[in-house]
């Protein structure tokens, strides 16, 4: 069962509204993408790329994502909402899951002539483990500008002191901190030099990814000059930075569509 709070569970149990279309951007199953377009505003549209969470299982997929992209295209942006192989399956977990994530970005730019997409105005999002691809990608990809992580794992090496989700991130990463440092060291954002504008949002009531990861990631980039800004919502659980219905969304929203518009 996928961990949650009683707080946003119900982007787990209902169903998003459908995608306008399903496209594949590789030959995997796994490699495919829900398309939103906005129903308001002017073409050519600003796109976020979103990136589901689930601790980068195979079990977990995009689905509850559809939430979050079917609103946030309804505020006028285009959303693509990524699948991706995670850790169990073939190709899966690192670094095959940062190379599918590249090349669903890339992808947006074949997808924009025909859905009238704007690919200089790309922003990358991600929830919990998929707030980590977000900026990992974000700190690998030249091209990614904006980078938005939501109660995001951004300390890989703390997960694995944590033994979150029964340690989720030895199965990704194949290994220990000890057993392979190459890949913490090339999978952590906490430790990746990042050009985009980052934006980290976290709610202190998440007793699934603690808002230290969040709190801690900020104050360090911002040490190093990088451009990363806390948003931090009180009383919010780890599935309300996502639920369009959580009373925390509207700032959420509001984040969103501001870093967007830079």
């Amino acid at each position: 069962m996928l961990e949650s709070q009683a707080s946003g569970i119900r982007i787990l149990d209902v169903a998003p509204p459908p995608a306008d279309m399903r496209v594949s951007y590789g030959a995997d199953q796994n490699q495919f993408g829900e398309l939103r377009l906005p129903r308001q505003g002017k073409p050519p549209f600003p796109v976020l790329m979103f990136i589901h969470g689930g601790f980068w299982r195979a079990p977990y997929d995009l689905t509850h994502a559809g939430h979050i992209c079917s609103t946030l295209a309804a505020a006028g942006l285009a959303t693509w909402n990524l699948e991706y192989r995670r850790a169990g399956n073939p190709g899966g977990g690192w670094p095959g899951t940062l190379d599918d994530l590249r090349a669903g970005f890339d992808f947006i730019r074949k997808l924009a002539p025909r859905y009238r997409l704007n690919p200089e105005r790309i922003t990358l999002a991600g929830h919990s483990a998929g707030g980590h691809l977000a900026l990992a990608l974000a700190g690998h990809h030249p091209a990614v500008r904006r980078a938005v992580s939501l109660a995001g794992v951004l300390d890989l090496q703390r997960a694995w002191e944590l033994h979150l989700s029964n340690d989720a991130v030895v199965e990704f990463l194949g290994g220990t901190p000890r057993q392979v440092p190459e890949h913490y060291a090339d999978a952590d954002p906490v430790r990746l030099r990042i050009a985009a504008q980052q934006l980290v949002v976290h709610g202190d009531a998440d007793d699934i990814v603690p808002l230290e990861f969040s709190r801690r990631y900020a104050a360090l980039k911002q040490s190093r000059g990088e451009d990363a800004q806390l948003l931090m919502l009180p009383g919010a659980g780890h599935f309300d930075v996502v639920d369009p219905e959580s009373k925390a969304w509207p700032k959420v929203q509001q984040a969103v569509m501001g870093i967007t518009a830079r």
